[in-house]
């Protein structure tokens, strides 16, 4: 964590939470005096947390009397919302007690700029979470949002471990089994998934969609950072392996050229799709793989239900290599007038045991709490999406194994800008070579400090 931290110091001098460190409040302004506010301001980019709060914190009825809650909603497209919170949390010691953000939220790709600042509190010395009731929960997710010091700055309801998902029709047809663990042994190691992407393009079929689909399993298999101590650029081995790999496959056919979340892209999950799997994590099967599965776009509005679209169609086995993706942390901002209700919400939606496992089992999300999450893995709930798959018991598995060791703050730049110049070279328009260059030139006009 010293690294880090070094490195973070750095980065944001140049940043725009430069001027948030410059101004940054005292912890004293975590709550001043007794007396908590009426309005409960909760930034973030899009209807998740919003739905897991109203389903279980509002409806049960756990939000005070008199207490207006109000989302300010900004989408993630061109870091629209990271650029909000900084001008909010850089008007937050001046802004009106009723407009002063309560909670924020942050992914991981750039959770370290926000933890390692003054404008994020403790949640246990400042909030008032117990290390007991933190204990429960997968520590890697505790290991992302907590900064230099040793103090953790936001908390969690999910844990992102991410499998395989194939199809079984085309399982069958390439393998002779759909059986989850007889595709696991097929797919056990990169050497035996190529092998199989070879066997299912002569059965006519993609092994993956696009160049980023198994951009997460490389590079959360890494041995360093992207930037070491002397803020020079540094790609492992294991991101160059998935370029050879995706150029190999963009070459041989066993890929469709489509970019993540691009419409073809999403088109190759549903019911004319000819592409093997997909390498998703929780939220990914039961929100984003269900809804492109469907059978038209009227039936994503609709209820879901066996036989519609490829509904049962997919199952999940744990893939070549262990690796996570995605999640979304709940901090609490310097300043609030809430921290009481604050620490309610952080304690009942990511640190209760019994809330965790109602969540997951009425969305099939994967809660982060071990406790609830191994009772569940152990006991006959399945997925009707995945053909009656326990697919929590993998998670499980998998979970555990996640390791953040390696993250930067500089990691959602890096990977944005490395897929960005690659795919070029994908696409024939740019060597290799050419290709490095133009993503050391991106990042470096991003982040002047750093070298290559």
């Amino acid at each position: 964590m010293n690294t880090i931290k070094k490195t973070l110091a750095l980065f944001l001098t140049l940043a725009m939470l430069v001027s948030l460190a410059a101004c940054a409040p005292t912890e004293e302004a975590a709550a001043e005096g007794d007396e908590q506010g009426k309005v409960l301001n909760i930034y973030c980019w899009n209807e998740e947390f919003k739905s897991r709060f109203t389903d279980y914190f509002e409806t049960p009825g756990l939000v005070p009397d008199g207490v207006e809650v109000k989302f300010i909603i900004t989408p993630n497209q061109d870091n629209a919302y990271q650029n909000a919170l900084d001008e909010a949390l850089l008007n937050q010691e001046n802004a009106a007690a009723d407009d002063k953000i309560d909670i924020f939220l942050i992914e991981a790709d750039y959770a370290l700029k926000y933890v390692d600042t003054d404008y994020a509190l403790d949640v246990v010395n400042d909030i008032g979470l117990t290390e007991a009731d933190l204990a429960d929960q997968y520590q890697y997710t505790r290991d992302i949002v907590t900064d230099g010091s040793g103090k953790q700055k936001g908390t969690t309801w999910q844990a992102t471990p991410g499998l395989f998902a194939y199809r079984r029709s085309i399982a069958n047809d390439v393998l002779g089994t759909d059986d989850p663990m007889k595709v696991q042994e097929a797919l056990a190691n990169w050497d035996k998934f190529d092998t199989v992407a070879s066997e299912a393009a002569a059965k006519g079929y993609k092994m993956l969609s696009g160049y980023d689909d198994s951009f997460r399993t490389f590079t959360n298999n890494v041995s360093q950072s992207w930037v070491d101590a002397n803020n020079k650029i540094v790609i492992d081995p294991n991101i160059m392996r998935w370029v050879d790999q995706t150029k190999s496959y963009t070459d041989k056919n066993y890929n469709n050229k489509t970019t993540l979340w691009a419409p073809e892209w999403a088109a190759d999950q549903g019911p004319s799709g000819k592409v093997f799997g997909f390498f998703y994590s929780t939220w990914g099967i039961n929100f984003t793989l269900l809804g492109n599965s469907l059978a038209t776009p009227e039936a994503e509005g609709g209820k879901a239900e066996v036989g519609n679209g490829i509904f049962g169609d997919y199952a999940v086995c744990q893939g070549p290599e262990n690796y996570y993706w995605g999640g979304t942390w709940i901090c609490a901002a310097a300043g609030t007038d809430n921290t009481e209700l604050v620490r309610d919400i952080m304690y009942t939606l990511t640190c209760d045991p019994a809330t965790m496992k109602q969540i997951t089992v009425d969305t099939q999300d994967y809660t982060n709490n071990i406790s609830a999450m191994n009772e569940l893995a152990s006991s006959d709930f399945k997925s009707d999406f995945l053909g009656g798959q326990n697919h929590i018991a993998l998670f499980a598995e998998a979970a555990p194994k996640i390791d953040m060791s390696n993250i930067s703050p500089y990691d959602q730049a890096m990977t944005e800008q490395f897929r960005i110049a690659f795919k070029d070279y994908f696409d024939g328009k740019v060597t290799r070579e050419q290709a490095l260059e133009n993503f050391y030139t991106a990042v470096i006009e991003k982040h002047p400090e750093l070298t290559k």
